[in-house]
């Protein structure tokens, strides 16, 4: 009987710590949740002071606070249904971009862009426009320049889309929304990003942006296949080298028969 009792308690207080654990890993998880969501709250309402409290002044300016205008209310709705951590930290990154559009709008109209935004790798590894270009691909006349102007007015502040980076810059218009509503690509992207950015430093190459990679990765591609290039070299000059001569005589009597190294 006594065994018995001694059993149903050892039972009763596993279940209890069992309890105690899951609530205790359900308040910590809501609390992280708590916090990113009042992170991310904090960056929306930063933006929409900016948003609310700006006017543009030129086209360029006008057309950033735009687009800044639509990530506030885009990033006011995430958060309402945010639920997660990572539902959370998407309305951070939706109240950032905002942001950028507004120190683009700001600096447009030759005022103070404010205090620096937290830096984003991807937006960084897709480089920026450095060189004002005029191409034409298809009959249609497409404009980027590192400076906002009457012909430029489209802003974007660099990152991917639909996996490849687009440079930050301005822009004549905004070549790369249809495939940010889409998700992917159209069959002539591959020929306007070549038309425009090849050759500028940078970015990358027309064929490694198709393929989804900035102009770091582009140039590690290049570093390896350059590597396995002489590493090829050096062994057919071993080759050779054997050939000539190198295998046998005193080498070979003494032990150092390179044949064990052919490539």
């Amino acid at each position: 009987m006594g065994t018995a009792i001694v059993l149903t308690v050892l039972v009763a207080l596993v279940v209890l710590a069992g309890v105690y654990l899951a609530r205790s890993r359900a308040a910590a998880r809501q609390r992280e949740v708590d916090d990113a969501k009042a992170e991310a709250r904090r960056w929306v309402e930063r933006l929409g002071g900016q948003v609310l409290n700006l006017t543009g002044t030129d086209l360029a300016a006008q057309q950033a606070l735009a687009d800044a205008a639509e990530r506030y209310t885009a990033a006011g709705s995430q958060l309402e249904q945010a639920r997660t951590v990572e539902q959370a930290r998407l309305v951070t990154d939706t109240a950032l971009e905002g942001l950028y559009y507004v120190r683009a709008a700001r600096e447009a109209m030759g005022l103070d862009p404010g205090p620096p935004l937290p830096a984003d790798r991807e937006r960084e590894r897709a480089g920026s426009v450095t060189e004002r270009r005029a191409v034409e691909v298809e009959g249609h006349r497409y404009v980027a320049s590192p400076e906002p102007g009457q012909d430029t007015p489209h802003y974007y502040p660099g990152g991917r889309v639909a996996g490849r980076p687009v440079p930050r810059g301005w822009y004549s218009e905004p070549w790369w929304k249809p495939a940010l509503v889409a998700g992917a690509w159209g069959l002539g992207s591959m020929m306007l990003f070549s038309a425009m950015f090849s050759g500028m430093a940078g970015i990358p190459s027309a064929e490694a942006w198709e393929a989804g990679h900035d102009a770091g990765q582009q140039d590690a591609l290049e570093g390896a296949d350059g590597g396995a290039d002489a590493g090829a070299e050096v062994g057919a000059d071993t080759g050779g080298a054997e050939g000539a001569g190198f295998d046998g005589g005193g080498l070979d009597g003494g032990g150092f028969d390179l044949g064990g190294f052919d490539i």
